[in-house]
């Protein structure tokens, strides 16, 4: 059996490196889960989450939390069962080697990396997703790695963890940014699966831009005071408060000459939830650190904790690109990270949003104390907690059928048990989220705190395994 306890990591190690942080030390395939509850038969796919799992446990004590190798875990839903459990290290060159195996054929840029961040199905790929330079990695229907991805030979650079899928136009759209480029990419791929827009859009002093947002005519890009450190090799980053918070708007097909650029209050953004416009107001759905990594990294570890020193909250923005105006308005005074949105709803006005009601307290055990339902329209949430001792990663809204209704569908996530010392994939309703599950997934492993995922179904696939 692999690893499935709760390890502390080695004498020395970053906190980030220990507790449910710890990476698992074994690849584990797993039949016929046992479930707590029903699956409902609409459910037919995969839930597939990407996170930082390094390879060796030494490499713990060294390197920073997100530096990890990637490693997708994923769960195969089908006829109201849990057909089967993965888990997949992300075979880079680095990891190939280190695990003895064959180095895949494919094209390299200036950094080749394990993918840890995101995973995205489009254009027929299934793509595990990193920032700061790197490629894609194509992985397949079992999780096993194809290569890396380029867009075919059309992607003129490194990609992004995070992508926006057009729900109109079925594009797939990106910023990508590199600690050794003075400069943003906007990328659009189509359909087809090649990029076929590119905007390179100058920025000073290197900045973290994790994150973006889109709507139907602009894309808007965080030039916010978080900034990599020189000789860091794209793992010192920390606040500069010298540096000026602005908000870019441009529009979809415009040149870097027509990026408006907005002042705004001193924050960073880590992740926004959605973004759309009327009458040429942008609204946008975000979660707003006031500060983050106050002291610079030293030697590749992290100063705080996923949310900082101090916590982030849930906010709209109403942006005016033509009065220059960036209007703030906090939504909840719980600390929160990690919203997401009915993808089908992505670049136009939403009702609800859903997010990790983040842990704060000192020595934390994972990451998550609950996840949160928001009614934007109403002002209100629901919460659904995790016991204690246990934790909660990213909920994963996916509709019940394509003509159902904003909420009429399920919240996917992983949530560590204490009483077993392994994970479960939690299915819960979203019309009824206090609730609770509607049905457990019992895991035979732990499954770490990781970063973001989304849900494949099965009409992308074929009829599959």
């Amino acid at each position: 059996m692999a690893d499935q306890g709760v390890t502390t990591g080695t004498k020395g190690a970053h906190p980030l490196t220990g507790g449910l942080f710890a990476p698992v030390h074994e690849e584990v395939t797993a039949f016929d889960l046992p479930v707590t509850g029903r699956i409902p038969d609409a459910l037919r796919g995969r839930y597939l989450r990407n996170g930082p799992n390094p390879l060796c446990a030494g490499d713990a004590a060294g390197r920073p939390w997100f530096a990890g190798e990637g490693m997708v875990h994923g769960v195969r839903l089908r006829d109201g069962r849990a057909a089967w459990y993965r888990n997949r290290w992300v075979r880079s060159d680095a990891v190939a080697r280190h695990l003895g195996e064959k180095v895949l054929h494919g094209p390299r840029h200036l950094v080749d990396f394990a993918p840890n961040t995101h995973v995205q199905r489009f254009a027929g790929h299934l793509l595990a997703l990193v920032e700061g330079g790197a490629l894609p990695y194509e992985l397949d229907s079992e999780l096993d790695t194809v290569g890396p991805f380029d867009f075919h030979g059309t992607l003129p650079g490194g990609f992004a963890a995070h992508t926006v899928v057009d729900p109109a136009s079925g594009e797939l759209h990106a910023v990508a940014y590199c600690p050794a480029r003075p400069s943003a990419q906007y990328l659009v791929a189509g359909v087809d699966g090649r990029v076929r827009h590119h905007v390179d859009v100058p920025v000073e002093g290197r900045p973290m831009m994790h994150d973006f947002s889109l709507t139907a005519r602009h894309v808007l890009l965080y030039d916010l005071p978080v900034a990599f450190s020189d000789g860091s090799g794209g793992h010192g980053f920390g606040w500069d408060p010298g540096r000026p918070a602005r908000l870019g708007v441009l529009p979809r097909e415009g040149g870097p000459e027509e990026v408006r650029w907005l002042e705004t209050d001193p924050c960073f953004v880590f992740h926004t939830a959605n973004a759309h416009e009327r009458d040429g107001v942008i609204t946008v759905h975000l979660v707003r650190h006031d500060r983050f990594a106050d002291e610079r990294f030293s030697e590749g570890r992290f100063a705080a904790g996923p949310g900082g020193a101090r916590p982030a909250h849930l906010e709209r923005w109403t942006v005016d690109p033509a009065a220059g105006t960036v209007r703030r308005e906090r939504l909840d005074d719980r600390p929160v990270e990690l919203p997401r949105v009915d993808p089908r709803r992505l670049t136009a006005d939403h009702r609800y949003a859903y997010a990790v009601h983040e842990r704060t307290d000192p020595g934390r055990a994972g990451f998550g104390r609950g996840l949160l339902k928001y009614d934007l329209a109403r002002g209100t949430c629901e919460e659904h907690p995790v016991p204690p001792g246990g934790d909660v990663g990213e909920g994963v809204f996916v509709p019940a059928a394509p003509g159902a209704a904003e909420d009429d569908g399920w919240v996917l996530a992983f949530a560590y048990d204490a009483g077993r010392a392994a994970s479960d994939l939690l299915v819960i309703a979203a019309g009824d989220f206090a609730a609770g599950p509607v049905a457990r997934v019992h895991l035979p492993v732990r499954v770490p705190v990781g970063a973001h995922g989304n849900w494949i179904p099965d009409p992308l696939y074929g009829a599959g395994v």
